[in-house]
């Protein structure tokens, strides 16, 4: 089993020659992100990782987080990983100086948080959730909530959790039960059950604040019924300390496949006194507005967990695969290192081009974002705001699907001992398999790209958006890459095809063609981004082979998913519900 090692190099790279770290340099909310303080923020976050997170990531996986005394116990290593996170202050890299932030882009926080993943993905739930939290207190909260709660969530002293989820209302949250009943005093009583509620009770901070959906009295049916309230597991006191516990309580915790060192919760409110103490946010019935704000930010993290743990896995083969000796490369006149095997090297330079190919696309929309937020003309931030809205699904859900194919391949290259769970390599591949899960599950996000994404001003951004993704196409000639550049251009004109073909159809035809439009997206638009690559490093060999590499063995592939898009809803309908 090998420990972890921020990949520094392919996130400089990313970052400046893909997320145009030194355009977003002079914007200025960004003054102060200039390379030299960047790289040293990342050194810093590299070495805190690597020092006092990845080591706890095996270990989280084999004692996971149990109930203890009425709580929660995270795995050991995790309190102390903690304790320095807060200490340094990782928890407020991309967010508002006026609360206690950094002020660098979400492009900075982005690689951060990829660091923090990698090391351990069960332990960078917790501020994953917090960030979320913040994210709505920042958009919804009063200025009165947003100074009760936002400095202790950014310093990470206190953290957050989202409350959608309950046994009835999963993907369907129009059928919430939860209650919020007015109290009086301008609260409201919280009561019923949530399920599924990462990080809703553990030892890492002094304090939860959960973001809670319920419906109050006389509320419409359905999602417009739904709305959201601030409810704290300790009620800030009147010097916004934590203060009296609230009537809310972890019953139990999942059994999980992976992901063993995250507490997944069962939550009960008001069991004990009669409900909880919540805080309306944003406005009575604006809860799946508050919702989506913390669900789309949190779907580029998610997306990124798939590109993370991927990350991890494939450090472990590659560094299996140069000590393991088995058989006898071509040519080889000895016993040779299973490096040296095409196959091998072949899963080898899958894992390396996709994850590459994911960090890119990742780190462009985080681009996007920043610029969505802080470009100076109006028409450029609107420009980057809806390829925020494209780029959103895609990232999630091909990310997400790479992530569990690039961790199984990880097993494979280990052999029969990645079979094994001494070697470390299965717990990748567990871990990653609940990222397609996650806020909102892949067929959702499908839905998503080609049910509300692709109409956007009526179809004219996205056609433009496929237009700039030929451009790399020009340089890779230059280059001297004619190969490259052909089957980037044939890529996107198969999936200009498929848009096409998605406008003019009915909704069951869209429908039933979402999923494999979504994923031919995704490997084109990551074409895109490995062509810019290799046409940005002209001085780095090894990242133009790997950007050949993707281009001339992944990126065709996605044509393969050109037939199932456009073969309608029927060939779905053949079997009826009692023959599958």
């Amino acid at each position: 089993m090998s420990g972890y090692r921020a990949p520094l190099a392919d996130i400089r790279f990313a970052l400046r020659r893909i997320a145009r770290l030194d355009e977003l340099a002079k914007v200025p909310a960004y003054w102060h992100a200039d390379p030299e303080t960047v790289r040293a923020v990342l050194d810093e976050a590299a070495r805190f990782v690597e020092d006092l997170v990845a080591p706890s990531n095996h270990r989280g996986d084999q004692q996971g987080s149990v109930m203890a005394n009425g709580g929660v116990r995270t795995p050991d290593g995790f309190r102390e990983a903690y304790r320095a996170y807060v200490k340094a202050g990782w928890g407020g890299v991309d967010f508002p100086p006026e609360w206690g932030g950094h002020g660098m882009p979400k492009a900075v926080g982005l690689a951060f948080e990829e660091m923090l993943t990698s090391a351990n993905m069960s332990f960078s739930l917790c501020p994953l959730l917090t960030y979320s939290g913040i994210d709505a207190l920042l958009a919804h909260g009063s200025e009165e909530q947003k100074a009760a709660y936002l400095p202790r969530l950014i310093s990470g002293e206190w953290s957050a959790t989202m409350n959608l989820t309950e046994p009835q209302a999963g993907s369907d949250l129009g059928t919430i039960a939860a209650r919020a009943v007015p109290a009086g005093d301008g609260t409201h009583r919280i009561t019923g059950s949530k399920i599924f509620i990462t990080y809703g009770e553990h030892d890492l901070t002094d304090n939860i604040i959960h973001f809670v959906l319920a419906r109050t009295p006389e509320s419409p049916p359905g999602t417009a019924g739904i709305s959201m309230f601030i409810v704290p597991k300790f009620l800030p006191d009147e010097n916004g300390e934590a203060g009296r516990r609230n009537d809310l309580k972890a019953v139990s915790l999942e059994h999980k496949l992976g992901i063993k060192g995250s507490p997944t919760c069962v939550m009960a409110y008001g069991e004990d006194a009669g409900g909880a103490v919540g805080f309306l946010l944003g406005g009575e019935h604006q809860g799946m507005r508050n919702m989506f704000t913390m669900m789309n930010a949190a779907r580029i993290s998610v997306g990124l967990e798939g590109m993370a743990v991927a990350e991890r896995a494939y450090q472990q083969a590659a560094d299996y695969a140069r000590t393991r000796k088995q058989g006898r490369a071509p040519g080889a006149r000895e016993e040779s290192f299973i490096v040296e095997h095409p196959d091998v090297r072949r899963m080898l330079m899958t894992m390396r081009s996709n994850i590459q190919a994911m960090r890119a696309l990742l780190y462009r929309t985080a681009m996007h974002q920043d610029l969505a937020e802080h470009a100076e003309e109006e028409t450029d931030r609107t420009r980057h705001d809806r390829a925020v809205a494209l780029l959103t699904p895609v990232v999630k859900t091909w990310c997400a699907d790479l992530g569990v194919a690039l961790a199984s391949i990880g097993v494979q290259v280990h052999g029969g001992v990645g079979f094994v769970e001494e070697t470390g390599a299965a717990q990748h591949y567990r871990d990653a398999r609940i990222v397609p899960i996650y806020e909102g599950t892949n067929g959702i996000q499908a839905i998503d790209l080609v049910m509300r994404k692709l109409p956007l001003d009526g179809g004219r951004f996205v056609r433009s958006f496929l237009a700039g993704m030929r451009r790399p196409a020009d340089g890779l000639r230059e280059a001297g890459m004619t190969t490259s550049a052909d089957r980037l251009e044939r890529a996107v004109d198969d999936l200009e095809t498929a848009v096409a073909w998605m406008a003019e159809a009915g909704t069951e035809d869209r429908l039933a063609g979402a999923g494999p439009l979504c994923a031919m997206f995704g490997i084109t638009a990551g074409g895109a981004v490995m062509a810019e690559s290799a046409v940005a490093a002209p001085d780095l060999p090894p990242k133009r082979a790997t950007a050949r590499f993707y281009i001339e063995q992944i990126l065709p592939g996605a044509a393969a998913h050109l037939p199932a898009v456009t073969a309608g809803a029927a060939p779905l309908a053949a079997l009826s519900a009692a023959e599958l």
